[in-house]
């Protein structure tokens, strides 16, 4: 490709945010020549200085940046933190070295940001991508309030680490999942910039004891300035405990999902201690002059929240409505007011659910007084400070890139008169393992849409297609959207109540099958079709930002993890799914594993929705118990019969199998997950006389951590 060489590079689709190669100076070794040195000793001595002072600028640099001003460029500098949300980072870092200039992306587990800053201080129109958790967004902001960049460069968040709560605010979601980088790309470059207030943090020791009544902690706070959040009580000592395992143990932490997993345990295991139920009888807090002790102590908060922004805690809103409370504002990041919120425990468990604190305050200035060690946290960096005088107050306001509302490049959206005033748009619906196994071959994964498809059509009579049509407005969004699909989700439940099952009986087994519409999970989320190459997700905080037709403009593509595919009909006798139940129940070990590797489905449900773990649970095979646990998906754990609500847990402590209840809650079982007459696994044990079974349950329902689905129902 010779003839291409003197072709000018026209950087791609994102030459907006490209460091054009032009603007990258490579700067010169100085040589240790005699030659050298003799050419020095003629030069002037003004020369000398200024090229002793110009070595010392670039010292350590291997290239300066020399820009030419453009107003249609906007150059990115990208800072990836490898460590946030579970090591996710390497893979982004890779990413984006690949679509944009290497020398504007930076490792910050290699060097901070300070030395790209300065290095691109002088790029006019500058923005930065975050790419961590709050943390690397506030470490940024505090490094740019230090060089005092004017104007200070906007800021965008890809959120990698755990809470996300900033990012969530910003609308850029509450992790990244496997969006292209192409479109975060465009999302940076089109995002509106917004004004975030920061809070300064000011320590004394608390001047109302002698120093002789002071006690260990910590004299001064992990950061001295806010971004999100400034809290004390039950949700730092939590956070507390969290940190200092993670610093003990940091292999142990390495996804996001644990973490949570951890948070949940921990806050299980302080409501139960109840650590922080005198924090009410230990503190002073006085704000814009008006004292507000007297209500924190007559209501007996356990835990006190200055919050800067709406989001807190992964995801909730503990500020709630202002309709509800006429006394207060709207809550705004960029108002020069900080909200101050008390929780009880019974209002930190609402908060999952949809509930809130009780609003105390908005105001400019916060005077703080504690009287003994409290736990702290300031934008989730915790430690147990000594008691002190603590002074928040407004610092500035940092440049921060919110994510908008956009319209793609497809023709049906370039002209507004276009856009339909309805449209009829078939719905499809896809688990998680073949959307893993083929999100990135849109063909193959539009192809089991329609085996889906076909297994269907015998339940509806009707309609070949897993869920069916929608017809809604042209300019609708993904917020509005999810709301038309929940109702046909409910239509589809009544055709199926009135038309019942469909039994298939096969040749080798007398074991009927059935083919029922298994109801949308609360986890499900929009998948983006439009992409060039792959299907991709879009978090659910995002899904008022995009049009329905920017995903899809004819038929759109749901996810939900927690599917699970039925026996299909016509399947053709002989086929490993149509006997490997049979092999589990009749306790056919070698059978059973033939039918696996034949491609045999471990998801399969008979007509009581009972999986091949709860056979195998209740028949005592301990062999074909141990083979799904190591080969299934996870969700097999704690699924349940549609009779009895019983998981396959309850089905092993009924019958008390010893051996394959260890098995079960070694694999992580829910020791709490209870079925349709409220019995958990340890009561099923103890109905079924085995009290050796049942203690052993209830050993180790007490050491195991909580689920995802008890964090959204308790702290």
């Amino acid at each position: 490709m010779l003839h291409h060489i003197e072709e000018p590079c026209s950087l791609g689709a994102h030459a907006a945010v490209i460091v054009p190669p032009t603007w990258i100076i490579k700067v010169k070794k100085p040589q240790n020549s005699l030659k050298t040195s003799t050419r020095r000793k003629k030069r002037t001595s003004f020369k000398r200085k200024a090229s002793k002072r110009g070595n010392e600028d670039n010292k350590g640099r291997p290239f300066v940046i020399k820009p030419i001003s453009s107003p249609l460029m906007k150059p990115l500098l990208v800072f990836v933190n490898p460590k946030s949300g579970g090591n996710q980072g390497t893979k982004v870092l890779q990413m984006f070295m690949w679509y944009l200039n290497p020398r504007q992306v930076f490792d910050l587990s290699q060097e901070g940001p300070r030395d790209a800053l300065e290095l691109y201080r002088k790029v006019p129109n500058l923005r930065i991508l975050a790419c961590g958790g709050d943390g690397t967004v506030g470490w940024i902001l505090s490094v740019l309030d230090e060089l005092q960049l004017n104007p200070q460069p906007p800021v965008a968040v890809l959120p990698l680490g755990t809470g996300n709560d900033l990012a969530r605010t910003l609308n850029w979601g509450g992790g990244y999942t496997d969006e292209p980088v192409s479109k975060i790309l465009c999302h940076v470059e089109d995002g509106t910039i917004v004004q975030l207030d920061r809070w300064n943090l000011q320590v004394e020791r608390n001047p109302d004891l002698p120093q002789d009544e002071l006690e260990d902690g910590a004299r001064k706070l992990p950061l001295n300035v806010f971004n999100n959040y400034f809290s004390l009580g039950f949700d730092a000592h939590v956070t507390l405990e969290f940190h200092e395992s993670r610093e003990a143990n940091p292999e142990k932490f390495n996804s996001r999902f644990r973490n949570k997993m951890f948070y949940a345990g921990a806050a299980f295991s302080d409501f139960l201690q109840r650590s922080s139920r005198d924090l009410s009888k230990h503190v002073k807090v006085v704000c814009d002059g008006t004292d507000l002790t007297p209500k924190i102590q007559e209501l007996k908060f356990q835990c006190i929240v200055f919050l800067n922004i709406p989001r807190y805690c992964a995801g909730t809103m503990p500020w709630g409505n202002p309709g509800d409370h006429r006394d207060f504002e709207p809550q705004r990041h960029d108002d020069g007011y900080i909200e101050v919120i008390g929780f009880t425990m019974a209002s930190l468990a609402a908060l999952q659910v949809g509930g809130h604190g009780e609003r105390l305050h908005q105001c400019r200035e916060v005077t703080l007084l504690t009287y003994k060690s409290i736990p702290m946290q300031v934008d989730g960096e915790p430690c147990r400070l000594a008691p002190s005088l603590i002074r928040i107050s407004l610092r500035n306001q940092a440049n921060m890139v919110q994510k908008s509302k956009r319209r793609t490049s497809m023709p049906l959206l370039n002209d507004p008169h276009s856009i339909p005033d309805r449209l009829r748009i078939r719905v499809n619906r896809i688990n998680l393992q073949e959307y893993e196994g083929l999100h990135y071959d849109k063909e193959k994964l539009r192809e089991a849409c329609k085996i889906q498809s076909r297994s269907f059509f015998f339940v509806f009579a009707c309609s070949a297609i897993p869920l069916g049509i929608i017809v809604v407005r042209g300019d609708c969004d993904l917020e509005t959207c999810r709301m038309y699909i929940d109702r046909l989700q409910e239509d589809l439940q009544s055709v199926t109540s009135t038309t019942q099952r469909v039994h298939y009986q096969d040749q080798e087994s007398s074991f009927p099958r059935v083919l029922s519409v298994q109801r949308l999970s609360p986890r499900w989320c929009f998948l983006d079709a439009t992409s060039a190459d792959r299907f991709y997700r879009i978090d659910r905080s995002q899904e008022h930002l995009h049009f329905v037709t920017e995903i899809s403009q004819d038929e759109i593509f749901i996810l939900d993890p927690e599917l699970v595919m039925s026996q299909q009909v016509g399947t053709p006798p002989g086929m490993p799914d149509l006997v490997v139940e049979q092999a589990v129940i009749a306790g056919d070990l070698l059978k059973f594993i033939e039918c696996c590797k034949k491609g045999a489905n471990l998801l399969i449900q008979g007509p009581d929705h009972c999986s091949l773990l709860h056979h195998a649970a209740k028949t005592g095979h301990g062999e074909i118990v141990k083979y799904i646990l190591e080969h299934g998906p996870s969700e097999l754990l704690d699924m349940t019969d549609s009779e009895t609500g019983e998981t396959a847990l309850h089905k092993a402590a009924c019958q008390r199998h010893r051996a394959i209840c260890q098995l079960l809650v070694d694999a992580g079982a829910s020791l709490r997950k209870m079925d349709s007459k409220g019995k958990t696994p340890r009561d099923r044990a103890q109905q079924a006389g085995d009290p050796d079974l049942a203690s052993y349950l209830e050993s180790r329902q007490n050491y195991q951590m909580v689920s995802h689905e008890d964090l959204e129902t308790a702290v």
